[in-house]
């Protein structure tokens, strides 16, 4: 049991820090059957999905985190850069500001809708998951439930920009610059589905720091099954 353990902690430890695949002849130990090797996995993504899901859905959850806080689209570059050249620098960061508190708003919507597709996952689904290297683990959660996500963030994202006036911010910039004579093309991106997009894209940078935080720190693997898996390395 000893030697399993230690030989399924390696393979999570490549799932998660993408080292390379892993052999699925660790299943024909008796010892240790499939569906508890997924249910242990299941049990990782559980709680590294709730915890990402915390983290967002607090002031400055999104805003206080230089790697996933919510900026300017590519194409209101120059619109931002313009406007801070004549004087305007605190209406764009009110704006900035306001895409994050929505985002944060919405993060409350993630922890459900990953629970159900982890619940959901089969047995095939988990060892897909093991044997498919860097990033599988997100992927899987991505692919499960990107659409689903999208669908719950947006009118709570909507209805947040409204609250917390990014959308009269965002229309001021946008009236501003349109109008200023050296304009040539008037632009107007879509407010909601830039600040939905890269909530979602933060949202996955976060869940995947939690995936690996319950390899590498003890403190975090808040069951007996985690401790069991992981703590064979320590």
């Amino acid at each position: 049991m000893k030697r399993l353990s230690l030989v399924f902690t390696a393979a999570i430890l490549i799932l998660f820090a993408g080292c390379g695949k892993i052999n699925t002849n660790i299943l024909e130990d008796d010892s240790l059957t499939e569906s508890q090797i997924v249910a242990g996995l299941k049990q990782a993504l559980e709680v590294g999905s709730e915890n990402a899901g915390g983290r967002l859905a607090v002031l400055d959850g999104y805003f206080g985190n230089a790697l996933i806080k919510i900026i300017m689209p590519e194409e209101a570059v120059k619109v931002e850069n313009t406007l801070r050249s004549i004087g305007l620098g605190g209406q764009v960061d009110q704006a900035i500001e306001a895409m994050n508190r929505a985002a944060e708003d919405a993060a409350t919507k993630a922890a459900p809708i990953f629970i159900d597709a982890i619940t959901a996952m089969s047995v095939q689904d988990g060892l897909g998951i093991l044997n498919g290297g860097n990033g599988a683990a997100t992927t899987f959660l991505q692919q499960q439930t990107t659409a689903q996500l999208t669908s719950a963030f947006s009118p709570v994202i909507s209805t947040s920009l409204e609250k917390v006036n990014a959308t009269k911010f965002w229309n001021d910039i946008f009236t501003v610059y349109n109008a200023l004579p050296t304009t040539v093309n008037k632009i107007n991106p879509d407010l909601t589905a830039h600040v939905t997009e890269k909530a979602l894209k933060g949202l996955f940078v976060v869940v995947e720091e939690e995936e690996n935080k319950i390899r590498e720190d003890p403190a975090a693997r808040v069951t007996d099954l985690l401790k069991d898996v992981f703590g064979s390395l320590d």
